[in-house]
């Protein structure tokens, strides 16, 4: 089967209910067809960017006016996400991805051998040898967690716990319902071309540094992402209005469109009104999605939207040097060194006396080493705390309305940094430091960190955050996160082409596959295709690879045949 567009003279009224990553990609989708279809977009928050958001800090503490909340950065295979930022005038920054695992005797990293990855030599070598199986076999893997396959192929507890578990969490997501994620998801760690971070190594399990990319400001990228959007004339967006149910997706009334939707104005919550449309796209999570539908969904929507399992986490962004230090390796320690079996390890261990700088951090509970805590260095990770501009480095495009003020930082109400922030001026004075490179960046004692406590209902009893010296909080933040345990991909995934484009409704959002911006961009662009609107990167194979795949998965469907060389590709 493959997605044939409307050809109809009429427009189209198109409802896309989200502004964030997935509704912003199909708005743009849309957008590129002025004459074809009319789209109003709704979010009840008053900026776009759903998870994707910036907020201010004291540049004169902290060495940068902002940082990004919620999404740091991603992988540089995030093809479509790179590209989209890149044609808004905005690009990543660079970044070496160093990890600190564990505490004391579980200490581990990708930065050097240590006496841990020696302890579980062999379980690394056959880690390697399974993962294969795995591949070969993904399809009866899909359905097998992790815990059960640990087993499965005589892997030690300690092995899973220390270094398989922190591992997958820490770059999906998953946190503490890694155990019970599916087989497949850490498969695709290290051998899905579309996901993959890190290269196997049969004696450190992981290979190298791998780079990574460090998001611009994410506010100002979704500013620009709106007004590029809207500039086609095509598209409105609706902020601060809530879209509270759908009435009806066969309304036979002439001269009315079978979606009717009732929503929220902002200044006034008990007053509702109702607009009639051709197309609905949900681009919001999955229990939201199924709230909006109520006594509208089908069947089949409520199997499917009603597996999808959230939990709830929160983060802590401050500036607590002594909580990192007491929890994590913040620093270089040699009493962690392996014994050297060479050259290679002489070299990692000189390398790292003077280059450890973690971006990420993970530790198990004492209580629970298979439950974890998560944190960020945001000082280390995000390029502004070096100087870079809000827009990243360079500009490959030209004429968008971001950089005709390149030099300026957005006019954001909150922003408490002049609006035309120069590079390497906002915050210079408390970049008394350096990185390897030479460039200031704050010392150790003026970073910025986020730590993130997962899963309320099930960890909260394990949780150190009354730790955290309250003066040093910058910031306190709920979030519910998708889970990626093996029934997601036994009820969720495999059904979703069969809800999807059913009832003139469409879905989008990471939650379809998994919790990755990169996914939530491709679903966007995916639910504009359906109906008929071209793929926006149309011949660039690295962005294409994926939204196949995601085109197949969820919505069953080819690339158009006009759109592909083959009967597949």
């Amino acid at each position: 089967m493959s997605s044939s567009p409307d050809t109809s003279q009429k427009k189209r009224r198109v409802c896309i209910v989200g502004a964030g990553a997935a509704g912003s990609s199909c708005a743009y989708a849309l957008s590129q067809h002025p004459d074809r279809y009319e789209v109003v977009v709704f979010d009840k928050e008053d900026v776009s960017g759903g998870m994707a958001t910036s907020l201010s800090i004291d540049h004169k503490q902290y060495g940068a006016s902002y940082i990004n909340d919620g999404v740091q950065g991603c992988s540089p295979t995030f093809a479509n996400t790179i590209k989209m930022f890149s044609k808004l005038g905005f690009s990543n920054t660079e970044v070496g991805m160093q990890i600190s695992f564990g505490k004391g005797d579980d200490f581990w990293t990708n930065v050097y051998p240590t006496a841990l990855t020696r302890e579980f030599k062999d379980d690394i070598k056959k880690f390697g040898r399974v993962l294969s199986v795995i591949k070969t076999l993904e399809p009866i893997f899909a359905f097998i967690p992790v815990r059960i396959m640990l087993k499965m192929f005589g892997f030690s507890k300690d092995f899973g716990d220390k270094m398989v578990y922190p591992l997958v969490a820490l770059f999906f997501g998953t946190g503490n319902q890694t155990p019970y994620i599916s087989s497949a998801i850490l498969e695709r760690v290290f051998m899905d071309s579309s996901m993959k971070l890190f290269e196997y190594d049969p004696k450190s399990l992981l290979a190298s540094i791998p780079t990574m990319h460090g998001f611009p400001k994410l506010h100002d990228v979704y500013k620009a992402w709106k007004e590029d959007i809207e500039s086609r004339g095509n598209v409105t967006f609706k902020l601060q209005h809530e879209v509270t149910r759908v009435i009806d997706r066969n309304n036979k009334k002439p001269g009315e469109g079978p979606v009717v939707v009732e929503f929220k104005l902002p200044s006034n919550n008990d007053e509702l009104h109702i607009l009639t449309f051709d197309e609905l796209i949900l681009a919001c999570d999955a229990d939201a999605a199924l709230k909006i539908l109520g006594k509208q969904a089908s069947w089949k929507e409520k199997q499917v939207l009603g597996s999808v399992k959230y939990l709830y986490d929160v983060t802590y962004t401050h500036s607590d040097l002594d909580y990192m230090r007491k929890y994590y390796e913040t620093e270089y320690n040699p009493v962690y060194n392996a014994p050297s079996e060479g050259p290679e390890d002489d070299k990692a261990f000189e390398f790292s006396k003077n280059n450890f700088r973690p971006l990420y951090y993970t530790m198990q509970y004492p209580e629970d080493k298979s439950k974890i805590e998560m944190s960020f260095d945001l000082t280390h990770y995000q390029p502004q705390f070096r100087g870079e501009k809000p827009a990243g480095p360079g500009r490959p495009h030209t004429g968008t309305t971001h950089e005709r003020q390149s030099s300026e930082a957005s006019p954001d109400p909150s922003d408490r940094s002049p609006h035309n922030e120069v590079q390497g001026s906002i915050g210079s004075a408390v970049r008394q430091g350096s990185d390897p490179e030479g460039n200031p960046e704050p010392r150790m004692q003026d970073h910025v960190f986020q730590t993130i406590f997962l899963d309320r209902d099930g960890s909260e009893h394990l949780w150190t955050r009354h730790d955290i010296r309250k003066e040093e909080i910058i910031a306190e933040k709920w979030w519910k996160q998708q889970s990626h345990r093996w029934q997601h991909y036994a009820k969720v995934v495999p059904f979703m082409m069969f809800i999807n484009g059913k009832n003139n409704t469409h879905y989008a959002g990471a939650w379809t596959v998994l919790n990755m911006h990169e996914i939530a961009v491709t679903s966007g662009f995916a639910a504009a295709y359906r109906l008929g609107a071209c793929y926006p990167f149309k011949g660039d194979e690295d962005c294409q690879r994926l939204f196949r795949l995601y085109l197949a998965a969820s919505h069953g469907v080819r690339m158009r045949k006009e759109d592909r060389n083959g009967f597949f590709m």
